[in-house]
């Protein structure tokens, strides 16, 4: 299974200083390539950033809490990925980012393509007789099976959420059909139509 990738950063505010004089320290979560960014509510003088080491310098009280709070930042948030990862949950940095603060009361639903074809042939089904031909609904079934494999094979996923659904992916699946599963051109313009409609 193909893992995320994932990294914490700290950085200072140099460009924009507070009336004081110091700079806001800030935090990047990135997860597959995509960031978010939000100020800590933490400054420090310019001066005393070590930007390489990602912490404060110096032994001051202010100093040491900053770096406290650094670190246990790091340990929350890398504890909270690999949770995440362990149950199998789509991960993304605003996600990270609610957890983190403590802004996921009400879970992010993340819809996913899989799942909306099951419940799109579960209706179907209900149908069958009514609107839908058994044989309609069979296709339906067969186009979600190699949906699933297709996904498995290439993203090393289950599933993925609609938000990723692209080109790419309906051109794979066009070639998938064809190559994997010899089907003709007529069939693979039906599996196209499902996949289409749904």
């Amino acid at each position: 299974m193909k893992r995320n990738s994932f990294n914490v950063l700290f950085f200072i505010k140099k460009a924009k200083l507070l009336k004081n004089g110091e700079a806001s320290v800030c935090m990047r979560i990135t997860v597959n390539g995509v960031r978010v960014e939000n100020n800590i509510r933490k400054s420090i003088e310019p001066a005393l950033w070590n930007q390489a080491k990602e912490c404060a310098k110096g032994k001051s009280r202010k100093s040491c809490d900053l770096n406290a709070y650094i670190e246990d930042a790091r340990i929350k948030l890398h504890q909270t990925f690999n949770e995440l990862e362990e149950q199998g949950q789509f991960i993304t940095a605003r996600l990270l980012q609610k957890k983190f603060f403590g802004q996921d009361q009400a879970p992010e639903v993340v819809r996913t393509l899989i799942q909306t074809i099951q419940e799109h042939n579960d209706q179907c089904r209900e149908l069958v007789g009514r609107d839908y031909a058994l044989i309609t609904v069979r296709r339906y079934e067969s186009c979600k099976r190699y949906l699933a494999e297709l996904i498995k094979l290439k993203y090393g996923k289950e599933d993925l959420p609609l938000s990723e659904v692209n080109g790419e992916l309906v051109r794979s699946f066009e070639f998938y059909l064809k190559t994997e599963k010899e089907c003709q051109q007529n069939t693979v313009i039906r599996y196209m139509k499902c996949l289409k409609k749904i």
